[in-house]
C-alpha cells in the first residue's frame, strides 16, 4: 500500500523548515559579529553547531531515542526547543553565550535531520532511496541558504533572519506532527538498550553501508566549504574578476539537491549500491582532477566542472543512508541512522581541520587531491563485503 501523497512532501517541507535553523544561522554570523562587537571567531561560532549536533546524534543513538518514542513527538519537540535556541541569539551580548546557543541549537538538530530520515523510511519501505532524495536534496539547497543570506542581510537586520527560521523550524515541527503520524512500517523497542548503536557495526551490511557514508562525509562539508575558495584562486591565478563569488557558490551547493532527487530515480533502474558507487567515484575523479581544472580550464569549463563536482559529491548521500536503513535490524533503525550521523559529522571536522592546516603547506591546486581519500575509503569499505542490497 502506497503512502497518501501528502506524506513525502510534508517531510520535506518539515526538514527544510527546521534544518534552516542550521544554515541560516551561518548566514548571519558575520553581521552577528560585527554589529554586537564580539571577540568570537566565525569559525569557533559555527564549530559549535557541528559540536552540538554530534554530541546530540551520540546521545539520541545511545538512548535509543527514536526507537523508544514517537518520531514524529521527537521531531516536534526538537524542532521547537531548537527554534527557541536560535531566538535567543537576538538577546546575546556576550561570546560565550552565542557559542552556548548555537551548540545548543546544534544539539537539538540530531533531532531533526536523522529523525525526518527515519520517518520516510517507516513509511517508504520500497523506493526509499527516491524517497530520501528528495528529503536529502531540500537539505542540500538549505547548506547553499547562507550564501543567498549574504546578499539578503544588506537588505534587513541580520535579527529578522533569526525570526524567521526560528518561526519556520516551529511551523515545520508541527506540520510533521499532525500530517505524518508514526508509519507503518515504524518498529519500536521498548527497552533501553546503550549499546545498540555499538552493536549494529556487527552486521556487515551496515558497516559496509557506513563505512561507504564515512568516506562520502570526509570529502563533502570540506568541498562545501571550499568552494569559495576554489573560485578565489582561480581568479587569482588567472587575473579575472569574473565570478560573483556568493552567487555561484549557491548554485555549485545547491544543484547538489537536483542531483539527490535524479539520484533516488536512477537507483529504482540500477539498484542503491551501485548508483551510490558511481557517483562516488566520479567526485572521487573530482577531487584528482582538481589541479587540472584550477591550472589549466577555461572559465566557463571551470564552473562546468565545479556544476558538476557539486552534483556527484551529494548524489550519493540519500543512497548511503538507504543502505544503512535497509541494512539495520528494524528495530533500532533510527538509532542506526543516528549514530552513522554522528560519525560521519565528526569526520567532517577532522577533513575540514586538517584541509585548513594544510592551506599554508602545500601548493593550492594540490590540496584538494587529499579529499580523494574519502571516496577510496568508501569504496573499498562498500565493496569489501560484498553487499546484497
Amino acid at each position: 500500500m502506497k503512502p497518501p501523497k501528502h506524506i513525502l512532501l510534508t517531510i520535506v517541507i518539515a526538514q527544510f523548515f527546521c534544518t534552516s535553523l542550521w544554515f541560516a544561522g551561518n548566514g548571519v554570523l558575520a553581521s552577528l559579529v560585527e554589529d554586537l562587537n564580539i571577540n568570537q571567531s566565525l569559525g569557533n561560532i559555527t564549530a559549535a553547531v557541528q559540536f552540538g549536533f554530534i554530541i546530540g546524534t551520540l546521545l539520541f543513538a545511545m538512548l535509543t531515542i527514536t526507537d523508544r518514542f514517537s518520531p514524529s513527538k521527537v521531531f516536534l519537540w526538537c524542532a521547537l526547543l531548537g527554534a527557541l535556541c536560535n531566538f535567543v541569539l537576538v538577546w546575546q551580548t556576550v561570546g560565550w553565550t552565542i557559542l552556548a546557543s548555537r551548540f545548543a541549537t546544534g544539539f537539538f538538530l540530531a533531532g531533526i535531520y536523522p529523525v525526518g530520515m527515519k520517518i520516510a523510511s517507516d513509511y517508504f519501505d520500497k523506493g526509499l532511496g527516491k524517497s530520501l532524495g528528495y528529503l536529502v536534496g531540500a537539505l542540500v539547497v538549505g547548506t547553499a541558504l547562507p550564501h543567498f543570506l549574504k546578499w539578503l542581510t544588506a537588505l534587513f537586520p541580520w535579527q529578522y533572519v533569526i525570526y524567521t527560521t526560528s518561526a519556520l523550524a516551529s511551523i515545520g515541527g508541527f506540520l510533521m506532527v499532525m500530517m505524518v503520524p508514526d508509519g507503518p512500517f515504524r518498529k519500536s523497542t521498548q527497552h533501553l538498550d546503550l549499546t545498540a548503536c555499538f552493536s549494529i557495526f556487527k552486521k556487515k551490511d551496515f558497516r559496509a553501508a557506513a563505512f561507504g557514508y564515512f568516506g562520502h562525509m570526509w570529502e563533502l562539508y570540506t568541498f562545501w566549504a571550499f568552494v569559495p575558495v576554489l573560485l578565489s584562486i582561480y581568479m587569482e591565478w588567472h587575473g579575472i574578476a569574473l565570478f560573483r563569488i556568493s552567487f555561484w557558490s549557491f548554485w555549485i551547493i545547491a544543484i547538489g539537491g537536483l542531483a539527490c532527487v535524479l539520484g533516488g530515480y536512477i537507483s529504482q533502474r540500477y539498484g542503491v549500491k551501485y548508483t551510490a558507487a558511481t557517483a562516488l567515484t566520479l567526485s572521487g575523479i573530482c577531487c584528482l582532477l582538481s589541479p587540472l581544472a584550477l591550472l589549466f580550464a577555461s572559465p566557463a569549463i571551470f564552473l562546468l566542472f565545479l556544476l558538476f563536482w557539486g552534483m556527484v559529491v551529494i548524489a550519493d548521500s540519500p543512497l548511503f543512508s538507504t543502505l544503512v536503513a535497509q541494512s539495520a535490524p528494524p528495530d533500532v533503525k533510527g538509532t542506526a541512522l543516528t549514530i552513522v550521523n554522528c560519525i560521519g559529522f565528526a569526520i567532517t571536522i577532522v577533513s575540514l581541520q586538517v584541509i585548513s592546516a594544510l592551506q599554508d603547506l602545500i601548493a593550492p591546486h594540490l590540496l584538494f587531491l587529499i579529499l580523494a581519500l574519502g571516496p577510496l575509503f568508501g569504496l573499498l569499505g562498500l565493496f569489501r563485503n560484498r553487499m546484497k542490497l
